[in-house]
């Protein structure tokens, strides 16, 4: 069974999307179609902006899931047995497996971003990256921090992202570093994604998506915040919500798929983390990039 997937903000790269805008009818024509629902040209920035204009929340956000929903178009085989996304890339999945449309998830994804990047204004917040420690074990470290610090993005085993206030996630690493992690770095982002701290950020896009039609997918999509097979729209509407202050369960994701029957991953969109880290989280899966 073939399960695609799809990546997150940080795959971002300079000329993203540039061969498929330039050779594929149907890319050129959705391409110009999001510069309309934007009202900026993002393909300017994609294909020859500078990595600093990429990393603007407004652009990266739309940039990957433009550069993954289109590639998906393009694809003359896409035919998924289930999708998955990593917390931004899970609207690209959405949209590839049929539950919204081309439109609604781009509107979707933008409102995302403004919304989070609001949220990550209203208080000194950051990530960082845990190496080398048992889940159960950053748990435990974060729960005894006093502030907001909580696990964020279960990548694979042994590699786990926390985020919360600067305070709070500063005094973590230095507790994981003597819990004996490999490494614990802050990482250079805007804010606390997947923590309490996106609350006001969860309201603004849960109203965006009640007024948004979500339809039956083609395939099940396995969510960040259940890592279980999601086929009602409803319910998939619902954990689209939570997602932005709960964690990003990717190891249980995919462990879930391929226990489901998974053969074969497909990463969908820019660069190959998705891949690596499937295959850290079982070295027997066969994993690889999507090409038009």
């Amino acid at each position: 069974m073939k399960a695609y997937i799809f990546p997150g903000q940080g795959a971002q790269f300079v000329g993203m999307g540039k061969d498929l805008y330039e050779n594929s009818e149907v890319a050129k024509e959705l391409f110009e179609k999001a510069n309309e629902i934007l009202g900026f040209r993002i393909t300017d920035i994609m294909f020859d902006g500078t990595a600093e204009d990429l990393k603007q929340t407004k652009v990266t956000q739309p940039a990957v899931f433009l550069h993954s929903v289109i590639l998906a178009k393009t694809l003359g085989d896409f035919a998924p047995d289930m999708v998955a996304g990593h917390s931004l890339g899970e609207f690209s999945a959405l949209v590839a497996n049929g539950a919204l449309s081309f439109e609604d998830g781009l509107r979707l994804v933008s409102q995302r971003a403004l919304a989070m990047q609001k949220a990550c204004e209203k208080e000194p917040s950051t990530m960082a990256a845990v190496l080398g420690l048992e889940d159960q074990v950053v748990e435990q470290v974060c729960r005894e921090i006093d502030g907001i610090v909580v696990a964020a993005n279960y990548n694979c085993p042994g590699q786990l992202v926390i985020s919360g206030s600067t305070g709070a996630v500063t005094l973590a690493c230095e507790r994981m570093k003597e819990a004996g992690a490999k490494r614990a770095l802050m990482l250079p982002v805007g804010g606390a994604f997947h923590s309490p701290l996106m609350k006001p950020a969860e309201e603004e896009l849960a109203a965006a998506i009640a007024n948004t039609t979500f339809s039956q997918p083609i395939c099940p999509v396995y969510q960040n915040v259940t890592t279980t097979a999601v086929n009602d729209p409803e319910e998939i509407k619902k954990n689209l919500i939570a997602q932005l202050t709960a964690p990003v369960k990717w190891t249980q994701s995919v462990q879930q798929m391929i226990k489901d029957g998974a053969t074969e991953f497909i990463e969908v969109g820019p660069g190959k983390v998705l891949q690596g880290l499937v295959k850290k989280i079982n070295r027997e899966a066969e994993a690889r990039s999507a090409e038009a």
